[in-house]
């Protein structure tokens, strides 16, 4: 808070398209989606005309006890939209939504459904959750505690409950990676026996011989946001998952940052998990899902989950959760104009034609002695920077590495932030391909000009 206090922040008052302008006139390629919330672009014509006909009509009425049209429409199109992923199998299939503020909150209702499911359906005596290492799934108490980022929690460790974890697979950082650091377009970790997944066995096998297994795992699907940009290799998802479900858990997928094309540029689905082929009983849906206009959130659950909840007035059976702002028309509104541009022809070709030039310019970083690792799924990208290529030495915190490269790309026209020492590059998808080599030649720049190094 010192840093921010020292000088004055940039104040955004203008945007159109990747575009966003300061006070003082300057403008800016948004390089992170404004924190990973817009999709389409800023000021879209058809999202403002949509929150503009609802603006008419009314811009919030409470959903305690009533209904509204337009949270009843996105529902059903949450719903139809999320069982275009399903394949022929007897898996969960998503088929209630609950409405909340954000991905913290949508984690929070996902939490209390499964805790409350657990122990009615018999399941468990005290359910416990099975987190991924260095997991984060938002700011709430709740959230907060299926968070393993010690920086970020350990603050908080007296107000609450315990969640167990088991390690993420991150294949750079591998403790069990045998293979010499090399450089090239693309890294290839040999000689993987999966021992990362061999260690989510173990973690379920071991809490099931205590008589009380974990009552849901819960994931990030394909990469890890707030970890650093943590990729998880092709196939480790649907194997940790038949894992948990071979164990009687449940799947929550968060899937705050990764759905609505975001991790899966060039499917048609709505959730990332499907890609794998993995089915989860909650999906907490947010960041992008009004198009990074508004507040909303929506986590998906299945009727059996919902069923659970159903008794006479007087068994109290009710899940005892809400917010004023459930269902909010204007979110509402917003989310089902930018639900029809994700669907159409011309945003998936222009997520898999952004994807592509990302990953193609992307590639001119290995050559710098300072960069790490370049992690790309879909339209996210992560280049972590290092010391030492050879050895993998990070730079410690405190050197703020990864601050003064995005502060040195804001001077040269690029907003994005660090994740530690992790530069994220998740621009929108209308984001032009010049846009996109000017992001990351930019990025280029600005670690020769940070870290002191010569371009080669």
């Amino acid at each position: 808070m010192r840093d921010w206090l020292r000088q004055p922040p940039i104040i955004i008052v203008d945007g159109h398209g990747a575009v966003l302008r300061d006070a003082a006139g300057r403008e800016y390629l948004d390089a992170n989606s404004s924190i990973w919330t817009n999709l389409h672009g800023h000021a879209h014509p058809k999202i403002n005309a949509a929150i503009a006909r609802q603006l008419k009509k009314i811009a919030h009425s409470s959903a305690l006890g009533f209904a509204n049209e337009p949270a009843s429409l996105l529902a059903q199109k949450l719903i139809v939209s999320a069982g275009r992923g399903r394949a022929a199998s007897p898996a969960p299939r998503l088929a209630r939504v609950f409405f909340s503020d954000d991905g913290s909150t949508a984690m929070e209702v996902a939490l209390k459904l499964a805790f409350q499911f657990a122990l009615r359906a018999g399941r468990s005596r005290s359910p416990k959750f099975l987190c991924l290492d260095s997991a984060y799934h938002g700011d709430t108490i709740g959230a907060v505690s299926l968070g393993h980022i010690d920086l970020f929690h350990r603050s908080y460790a007296g107000l609450l409950f315990q969640s167990d974890k088991v390690m993420s697979p991150y294949c750079y950082r591998c403790p069990f990676n045998r293979t010499k650091p090399e450089r090239a377009d693309a890294r290839e970790y040999r000689r993987c026996h999966w021992e990362c997944v061999g260690k989510v066995e173990q973690k379920f096998a071991a809490r099931k011989k205590r008589g009380d297994p974990f009552a849901a795992f819960v994931f990030e699907p394909l990469m890890q946001g707030a970890a650093g940009l943590i990729p998880q290799p092709s196939g480790w998802l649907a194997r940790v998952a038949e894992i948990a479900r071979g164990h009687g858990a449940q799947l929550i997928a968060d899937e705050v940052m990764t759905s609505l094309g975001r991790a899966a540029a060039g499917a048609t689905s709505l959730l990332a998990c499907h890609q794998e082929n993995v089915h989860p009983d909650y999906a907490a849906i947010a960041k992008g899902l009004t198009g990074g206009y508004l507040p909303l959130a929506a986590m998906l659950t299945t009727s059996e989950v919902f069923e659970a909840f159903l008794g006479e007035y007087d068994e109290f059976k009710t899940f005892f959760h809400g917010h004023s702002f459930t269902g909010n028309q204007l979110g509402a509104a917003a989310a089902l104009a930018s639900l029809e541009i994700l669907e159409s022809p011309a945003c998936l070709a222009a997520r898999r034609s952004l994807e592509k030039i990302l990953r193609d310019e992307l590639k001119t970083l290995w050559p710098l002695e300072h960069v790490g690792d370049i992690r790309q799924v879909g339209l996210v990208a992560g280049v972590e920077l290092v010391k030492n290529w050879k050895t993998r030495e990070p730079w410690p915190l405190r050197d703020q590495a990864g601050i003064r490269v995005c502060a040195a790309m804001a001077r040269r026209g690029v907003l994005t932030r660090p994740v530690g020492n992790v530069i994220v590059i998740m621009p929108p998808y209308c984001t032009s391909a010049a846009q996109a080599r000017t992001i990351i030649r930019v990025l280029r720049e600005s670690i020769i000009e940070t870290l002191g190094i010569k371009a080669p």
